[in-house]
């Protein structure tokens, strides 16, 4: 066993999740809007599904992978309508109805909704092949004790980027007026409706979009 894959998973789960997608811009949003904790478990939903993803190129699971490949335009067609379905929610949204709202804010929603939106991505799976296999960590040559501690890091890496998004943005959240706010929630609805217009553009298009 090889301690430094916790490491390589580590730089892996916080290098994947750190491009600002669809994901990034919600968890902002809802850190704005909610608070840091809400942030903070909406990104933990995307990095346990990171960690899916990772666990399936860890343990060599080309069944499952083949799968969700063989379905992604159906599972793109499903994430696009979500987001847009999502933005237009945010894009409408006022701040004060929200702040009223505040202490109902259903975490566990939270988690689930970016934990989905994240797993209908199937481009995930061959993000983390690619790297998986540009850095030799192919399944063969680890047994399972390493395949867990590359999934673990993968994880922690992972939510260690959606914290640290998440603590800033919340440091910022303070000082901003509802005005404000309320374009940001125009701004982030749009961004967000955009992101569901390309994974449905791209499954018309026939064509596969990174992350």
């Amino acid at each position: 066993m090889d301690s430094s894959l916790f490491l390589r998973g580590l730089v892996i789960g916080f290098s994947i999740a750190a491009p600002v997608g669809p994901i990034g811009v919600l968890c902002i949003r809802r850190t704005l809007a909610y608070g840091q904790a809400a942030g903070l478990v909406s990104g933990l939903g995307a990095a346990s599904a990171d960690s899916v993803y990772g666990a399936i190129a860890a343990f060599g699971l080309s069944f499952i992978a083949g799968f969700l490949i063989g379905y992604q335009d159906l599972l793109k067609v499903i994430g696009g309508l979500y987001l847009l379905y999502l933005g237009y929610r945010t894009m409408v949204s006022r701040p004060q109805a929200e702040e009223a709202e505040l202490k109902n804010e259903n975490l566990a929603s939270a988690y689930l909704s970016t934990f989905i939106l994240t797993l209908t991505n199937p481009v995930t799976i061959i993000a983390f092949a690619a790297v998986f296999t540009g850095l030799g960590l192919v399944a063969e040559s680890h047994d399972t004790l390493s395949a867990i501690l590359i999934v673990v890091g993968v994880f922690l890496g992972s939510a260690l980027w959606w914290f640290i998004l998440s603590a800033g943005v919340g440091l910022l959240g303070q000082k901003m007026r509802p005005g404000l706010l309320l374009w940001v929630n125009r701004v982030s609805g749009v961004l967000i409706m955009l992101f569901g217009v390309v994974a449905l553009y791209s499954v018309a298009a026939g064509r596969i979009l990174p992350r």
